[in-house]
């Protein structure tokens, strides 16, 4: 994925890099430290900005968001543990706007899994899976990550 970010983007002092609790975060910290990206890396927590919270609850362990940058005119690299219905990504725009303006965001997941809900597309992919409707993907970490595909019961 880092290398395909290198080609995709001109990554600069401009350039920041925010990760998605949970997952999302450990993959942006192993492609913060190999990109070399200036700027410290950035979290989001989701969870207030959700739209589906009713029908899969609030997490309990909600975390704070942190952005030690300024966003205005930056080209945020956003990054996700997998891409589903569209809704988490959604949420974590919504929340970085509420922050600032930035200049671009472009998408880095995992996985990027069937099921889409919204107009949303990566722009950087590390494994597309095709999942049937009771299938989830699951990132667990963070030392070793591994990926888990579980059957709802």
């Amino acid at each position: 994925m880092a290398a395909k970010l290198q080609h995709k983007l001109d990554i600069d002092e401009h350039t920041a890099m925010v990760g998605i609790h949970t997952g999302g975060v450990w993959i942006a910290e192993a492609l913060h430290r190999r990109l070399g990206i200036q700027a410290p890396l950035g979290t989001l927590d989701i969870s207030f900005y959700r739209d589906d919270f009713t029908r899969i609850g609030l997490n309990p362990q909600v975390k704070p968001s942190q952005l030690p940058f300024t966003l205005d005119d930056r080209h945020i690299i956003l990054v996700d543990d997998v891409l589903h219905t569209g809704r988490t990504i959604r949420a974590a725009m919504n929340e970085l706007f509420d922050y600032g303006r930035p200049a671009s965001i472009v998408l880095a997941t995992l996985v990027e899994r069937s099921g889409r809900e919204l107009p949303i597309e990566a722009g950087v992919v590390g494994l597309t899976m095709e999942l049937g409707p009771g299938e989830h993907v699951k990132l667990c970490g963070p030392d070793p990550l591994t990926l888990e595909i579980n059957t709802a019961s």
